[in-house]
């Protein structure tokens, strides 16, 4: 695996008892730009507070981007503004039970477990689970200010609408 574009290892003994403020570089952001298929992130900042918790490290926060992204329908970049909450838990690795080869293991997940990321050793990195949080907030298909534009130059029909000889008869119906 080849390295995170954007890592910020933090120790977990002692955890940071201040805000994290993590600020991806220029770089920073072309790398992530090109690993999630954007044409540009151009600002990326994420507050985050460390929780200790029971077999855990919680990391509660916000994430903002400012990011251009091609419109699903036209392609055309357009600007995207990101705010998103975080809230992630880490887990040490080992501390999850290792079912044997031949044992089946059922696991029911809580509301929290959806974003457990889980670490080995004395660190975890932070700007990685920033990252991937970045990643999952991008829409792939959203659509710019051009979308409906070029649906109408592709002679592309939207759901309950109708286009042709007939539609414009009914519509001249529905006037009256």
């Amino acid at each position: 695996m080849s390295d995170p574009e954007l890592s910020r290892m933090i120790k977990v003994r002692p955890l940071p008892g201040e805000v994290i403020v993590i600020e991806a570089s220029e770089a920073e952001r072309a790398a992530l730009a090109t690993r999630f298929g954007i044409s540009a992130v151009e600002a990326l900042r994420a507050e985050v507070t460390l929780e200790a918790k029971p077999k855990a490290i919680r990391a509660s926060g916000r994430l903002t981007a400012a990011i251009m992204q091609p419109c699903a329908v036209s392609g055309e970049d357009f600007a995207v503004a990101i705010d998103e909450p975080l809230d992630l838990r880490f887990v040490e690795a080992r501390a999850r039970p290792v079912p044997s080869a031949d044992e089946e293991i059922e696991i029911e997940l809580e509301a929290d477990d959806c974003d457990e990321i889980d670490y080995t050793g004395e660190m975890f990195d932070l700007g990685e689970a920033i990252a991937q949080s970045l990643g999952l907030a991008i829409d792939p298909y959203a659509e710019g200010p051009a979308a409906e534009a070029a649906r109408k130059a592709a002679g592309i029909v939207q759901e309950g609408e109708q286009l042709g000889p007939l539609a414009d008869m009914l519509a001249a119906l529905r006037k009256d």
